[in-house]
């Protein structure tokens, strides 16, 4: 989980107690969609991640092939 997006959840989690203690919907709403921005820019994370590890794995055996055929 990047700081960022920990920040986020953390941001909504707090905005979204505080909206239900005070009985602010308005506030209450904010906090859920700024959890859910939190946990979406995690999980994109994890797919940049997961390309990037990918590609890199194929651009290896690329180079491998090319190697042996060098």
């Amino acid at each position: 989980m990047s700081k960022d997006s920990a920040k986020q959840q953390t941001k909504g989690k707090l905005n979204q107690a505080a909206g239900k203690v005070t009985g602010d919907k308005q506030r209450e709403t904010k906090g859920k969609s700024q959890d859910l921005l939190g946990k979406a820019k995690d999980k994109l994370t994890d797919v940049k991640d997961k390309a990037s590890e990918k590609t890199g794995t194929a651009v290896d055996k690329m180079k491998d092939k090319l190697d042996k055929h060098s």
